[in-house]
């Protein structure tokens, strides 16, 4: 399946103006005496706990032992997404034990509780022992903060029973079939693949990239970039994670199966890669404070847990809009975890099969000896520089993700979670509102507060994909085919997801 991609010339000024329409300064409503704009929704509000449903309670302490992982281990977007993965499924299919219709993904109905046992009390057990056993397996040096969790919630984190009559049994049973199903489906969690270094995670397949660190031998392929860290050490990443087309995905019947066709080239069509180029170069150097804070934003995580991190956070935004009670919540977690799952899978094996460079690379080939204007760095300011000293709006610890431009991975898992949430509600319509200060993230000085417009979820996942070219991170086209893909597999895959709601899906082995 190809996708269709717009010219550039359309493109951007639309992205741009709808982005404009979309971004409001709370300091200017407050410096002319005009009311700030009040809102329903607020992103990431906090919920008092007596409020929060245990699969709710259970999203929050998945994501931060996520986040504690990225403190200890660096941020790995496609390895988050199959943790959280593991999880949503492992609860999805302890609950589903205790509903009247629903088909767990690996044991179908055959845990299924009679109807006299089918209370929110046995749900909760269930969910919950799911949840820890699967994020233990996932987050191994979290046990004592997730102990910690089971026991703040009233349940026995030392309860191993497999009885499926009861709920600690179910919860257990479903989470360890999970476990067995993943624990060979090709993300090397052990570093025991034939070929790796024996790092988990790390690659088998061999992959070496085609240009050094300090030229440029081909200019359609990727380019390692060293990174500096606060002490002034120094380091260079590889590709993370090439491997990842191997992993077996969810839904999906292949990683290639969504495929676009190539991204224009320095040798098939020049003229569109250096117009995609110069793009970049003029965002870089017009960004305003807003734009500042919408990439910030977009770029973090929320606390560098990734597209999935971020957009299961917008699901549960939608959990407080809607009210949703457990029942619901499982669900749309479910729903939400697993195509942002199989939308990365499918990204790597796009950026995996057509190993495309970034702007980092692309500038410095198309105006290598000319002075391009850009961001002058962490003091903030734009100034005249040459082409080779060209920087994204980006800390110089983390200047441009590891790995190919093409397709853009916030792209296609912002295309495809946001239309799973359309399809889930019936609804595009979001109505939330994010309040945050610019800058902060990336220079030393800090701008006003801003707060950025997310009517629609189709709208903030095309602030995303923007926010990419305008950070510097990625031509536009890396984002307009990944929107499109995502949105693809989103609308291909909600049938499957009905299937397991409705109890007529069948267990893929």
């Amino acid at each position: 399946m190809r996708a269709a991609v717009m010219s550039p010339s359309t493109r951007l000024p639309l992205l741009a103006l709808a982005l404009a329409l979309t971004v409001r300064v709370q300091t200017c409503a407050q410096e002319t005496g005009a009311k700030a704009p009040e809102y329903a929704l607020t992103h990431q509000e906090l919920v008092p706990l007596a409020e929060q449903n245990h699969a709710y309670r259970w999203l929050n302490v998945m994501q931060e032992a996520a986040a504690r992982d990225v403190d200890r281990h660096g941020a790995m977007p496609t390895v988050l997404s199959r943790q959280m993965h593991i999880w949503a499924v492992a609860m999805y299919d302890a609950w589903a034990a205790y509903d009247a219709r629903a088909v767990g993904t690996r044991f179908g109905g055959d845990l299924r509780r009679p109807p006299e046992e089918r209370t929110l009390a046995a749900k909760n057990t269930a969910i919950s022992h799911a949840s820890y056993k699967a994020l233990l397996f996932v987050f191994p040096e979290e046990r004592e903060y997730l102990s910690a969790e089971m026991k703040a919630m009233g349940y026995d984190p030392t309860d191993e029973s497999t009885d499926p009559r009861s709920p600690v049994g179910v919860g257990n049973c479903a989470a360890q079939a999970v476990i067995d199903h993943r624990r060979r489906d090709g993300a090397n969690q052990f570093g025991d693949e034939v070929g790796c270094d024996g790092t988990p995670y790390s690659d088998y397949t061999y992959y070496r990239p085609v240009n050094p660190v300090d030229r440029i031998l081909d200019p359609d392929r990727w380019q390692p970039i060293t990174f500096t860290r606060p002490d002034g050490t120094r380091f260079t990443p590889g590709f993370l994670t090439p491997h990842w087309y191997r992993v077996t995905p969810f839904a999906l019947e292949s990683s290639a199966q969504f495929r676009p066709g190539p991204p224009p080239l320095s040798t098939t069509d020049p003229e569109t890669l250096k117009r995609e180029t110069q793009a970049v170069i003029d965002y870089n150097a017009t960004l305003t404070d807003e734009q500042k804070a919408i990439v910030e934003f977009m770029r973090d995580g929320p606390r560098s847990t990734g597209q999935s991190g971020h957009w299961l956070r917008f699901a549960q935004d939608v959990s407080r809009r809607d009210r949703h009670d457990l029942d619901r919540d499982v669900k749309l977690y479910f729903a939400i975890a697993n195509v942002a799952f199989d939308a990365f899978i499918s990204c790597w094996e796009t950026k995996r099969h057509y190993d495309s460079s970034r702007p980092w690379t692309l500038v410095r080939h198309f105006f290598a000896g000319e002075k391009v204007r850009g961001w002058a760095g962490p003091q903030g300011g734009v100034i005249e520089m040459a082409a080779e000293d060209w920087h994204p709006y980006s800390p110089r610890v983390f200047i441009t993700p590891p790995f190919p431009g093409y397709t853009s991975g916030h792209a296609t898992v912002s295309g495809a979670c946001s239309k799973m949430l359309e399809l889930f509600t019936g609804s595009d319509r979001y109505g939330a509102t994010e309040l945050r200060r610019c800058c902060v993230l990336t220079e030393t000085r800090s701008g006003d507060e801003v707060a950025l417009d997310l009517p629609t979820f189709s709208a903030t996942a095309e602030m995303a994909a923007l926010s990419r070219a305008m950070g510097g991170y990625h031509i536009p086209i890396d984002n307009d085919v990944g929107l499109k893909v995502g949105r693809e597999i989103a609308v291909w895959s909600w049938p499957r997801y009905q299937a397991w709601f409705d109890g007529t899906a069948q267990v893929r082995r």
